[in-house]
C-alpha cells in the first residue's frame, strides 16, 4: 500500500483516539490561551485537506531567488537577447546531483560578483568556498543569521537531505546565481 495510504490512516487513528479521549475526559475548562475545539478542528481540516489526493493547492511555499536582474537590463530582438548585467561570470556545472533539477552538469549560468552581505537573501544560489570541501560548491541560502562573529549563511543542495556543514560567511560566497540557461 502507498505512504499516503498509510499517512491518511494514521492521521484518521490519531484524530480518533483524540475524539475517544475527550469523550472519557468529559468536559474541559480551558485557559484562554488554549485552542479549543475550533481551532483545533480547523488544524485538523487542514492536515486532511493537505493529504486529499484531490487536493492540488497544497506546495509549500518555498524561497525564491532575490530579483537580481530588473526587467530593464533585459532586451530581446529576434536575432539576440542583451542582458546588461556588471561584474557577469559565465558558470557551468558538475554532475553531482545534489542541485537537481535546477542544476545538473549540462546547464549552463550566469553568475554576479555580490558588493555586500546584504544584497545575498533566503532562497538565493550562491557559489562559495568551504573547508569541508576541495573547489567551489553552488547551493542555496536556506537560513541568514548573525552571531557574535558577524553575519552567516546556512547553505542546503536543493536535492540534499540535510543542509551544508558549518556557517558560511561573506567572505566565501564567490558569486550570486542569477540565470539558468539550459
Amino acid at each position: 500500500m502507498s505512504k499516503k495510504f498509510w499517512g491518511i490512516l494514521g492521521v484518521a487513528s490519531i484524530f480518533t483516539a483524540g475524539v475517544l479521549a475527550g469523550a472519557a475526559i468529559g468536559p474541559v475548562q480551558f485557559d484562554d490561551n488554549i485552542p479549543t475545539g475550533h481551532v483545533i478542528q480547523d488544524a485538523a481540516s487542514d492536515i486532511i485537506e493537505t493529504l486529499n489526493p484531490t487536493n492540488y493547492n497544497t506546495s509549500p511555499e518555498r524561497d525564491s531567488p532575490s530579483d537580481w536582474i530588473q526587467e530593464s537590463q533585459i532586451e530581446v530582438y529576434s536575432d539576440r537577447i542583451i542582458i546588461d548585467l556588471q561584474n557577469a561570470e559565465w558558470a557551468s556545472f558538475v554532475n553531482t546531483n545534489s542541485m537537481d533539477p535546477v542544476l545538473d552538469e549540462h546547464a549552463n549560468a550566469i553568475e554576479m560578483v555580490p558588493e555586500s552581505a546584504a544584497d545575498i537573501q533566503v532562497g538565493d544560489i550562491v557559489s562559495y568556498e568551504s573547508e569541508y570541501a576541495d573547489g567551489t560548491i553552488i547551493h542555496r541560502v536556506i537560513y541568514k543569521g548573525q552571531d557574535e562573529n558577524g553575519l552567516y549563511f546556512i547553505m542546503k543542495g536543493d536535492n540534499n537531505q540535510a543542509s551544508d556543514p558549518g556557517k558560511i560567511r561573506f567572505s566565501q560566497i564567490r558569486r550570486v546565481l542569477v540565470a539558468i540557461i539550459y
